[in-house]
């Protein structure tokens, strides 16, 4: 059991999976605890999820009436909160009212004036901003007094309504994004989410009406949710605003907020028609990168307009990299026979980032232009660490289609 002990502390999911299968008891205590609790004290939601899958149980009464659920939403753990809730278990009526009413103390006070109330302290606030790095968003964590909490209670709050059942008015989680002003918080992020999920007139409305606010936040959290309800819902089916972001371009001709204005330009680009790319024509000087970046996307392919073939050769040499890989994604997929855009191409090959040369090298293959093998060289070696880039092959594949064309 020491052994179960240890690996959950060095958070080792993989050494705890495996001495579960070899008997070892999920619930095995710890300084009078079960070990779940020291994964939910520690946010180890990969350990979490493991002795879950053993059979621990996170409804398990604890000496000072907790759970290790209402732990982990106490300490505003958001996806282990998620695990918690939805292991094999179910939750009764009694344990999601508890839940979500603990969540939304905690949202509602703000996670630092709670603090302070369940400690009962008043010195400074030790705080660290936690960045999830495979998701992307982060959180700030709050320690007083020994006591550590994540600021995530307000996403915990938004995901187990949404699993619940519980349309919470839309002005609500409005206000609960902004009371994390930053599109990268787990708080906005999954409003944004949440409310881009509801494929319903109404929300369209409603979110299509918050671009007029003076306030450049709510624009920017309307524009992220727009985009979303554009996509759709790629798991249960059903796009029906697809080819609604031609409502979006008084919007984007007169937004002054360049951080707004490139949403506003991402949502627009899922939709065809000839106004999305007036838009992003009025748009290729913006003083902006991440505006010029979203330039090319706005711009039809099949057919090419002159002027934008030229917006994007001109973007191909733009002083942003970010601008620059942009046009050259455009340029290689673009199959017009102009010899402008080959050279293009092959100009980018000698960019200074990898990414962009990659692009290049792969946008000359699938033109069958001879010059990517030469170019092929200019890549160079690739980092270890790096997935392997399936675009790494287009050269070898352009190699052997001009064999089988001389073969035949």
């Amino acid at each position: 059991m020491e052994r179960l002990v240890e690996a959950v502390r060095r958070g080792d999911p993989d050494e705890v999976r495996a001495l579960l299968d070899d008997g070892a008891d999920p619930d095995t205590l710890a300084e009078g605890l079960p070990v779940l609790c020291l994964a939910v004290a520690a946010y180890d939601t990969p350990v979490a999820e493991a002795l879950l899958q053993g059979g621990a149980d996170p409804l398990r009464p604890l000496p000072d009436g907790s759970t290790p659920l209402t732990r982990a939403v106490d300490g505003g753990a958001h996806l282990l909160t998620c695990a918690l809730a939805t292991s094999r278990i179910p939750l009764s009526a009694s344990a999601r009212a508890d839940m979500l009413a603990r969540a939304r103390r905690w949202a509602e006070a703000g996670a630092e004036a709670e603090l302070r109330r369940i400690t009962g302290l008043t010195g400074p606030v030790e705080r660290i901003r936690v960045v999830d790095d495979e998701i992307g968003w982060w959180c700030e964590q709050l320690t007083l007094g020994g006591t550590t909490v994540r600021d995530e209670h307000g996403a915990i709050l938004t995901s187990m309504e949404q699993r619940y059942g519980i349309r919470t008015p839309f002005d609500e989680l409005v206000d609960r994004a902004l009371a994390h002003p930053d599109r990268g918080h787990v708080v906005w992020s999954d409003v944004v989410f949440t409310l881009g999920r509801r494929l319903d007139e109404e929300t369209w409305q409603w979110t299509r009406d918050l671009l007029n606010h003076p306030d450049r936040l709510h624009r920017l959290l309307a524009a992220e949710i727009l985009l979303f309800l554009i996509l759709g819902d790629p798991l249960k089916g059903g796009d029906p605003f697809w080819e609604r972001g031609r409502e979006l371009v008084p919007w984007a001709e007169q937004e002054e907020d360049p951080e707004v204005l490139a949403a506003l330009l991402n949502a627009m680009t899922h939709d065809s028609a000839p106004e999305i790319e007036a838009v992003g024509l009025l748009h290729r000087t913006h003083p902006d990168p991440r505006v010029r970046s979203l330039v090319p996307d706005t711009l039809e392919r099949s057919p090419v307009r002159p002027e934008g073939l030229a917006t994007v050769l001109t973007l191909a040499d733009d002083a942003d990299s970010g601008v620059r890989e942009a046009a050259c994604r455009w340029l290689g997929h673009y199959r017009g026979s102009e010899p402008e855009v080959g050279d293009a191409l092959v100009a980018l090959t000698h960019d200074e980032r990898q990414e962009i040369r990659i692009c290049a090298v792969s946008g000359l293959a699938h033109r069958d232009d001879p010059r990517c093998v030469e170019a092929e060289h200019r890549i160079g070696p690739r980092d270890p660490d790096q997935p392997f880039d399936e675009r790494l092959m287009d050269v070898w594949r352009y190699q052997r289609r001009q064999e089988d064309a001389e073969g035949s």
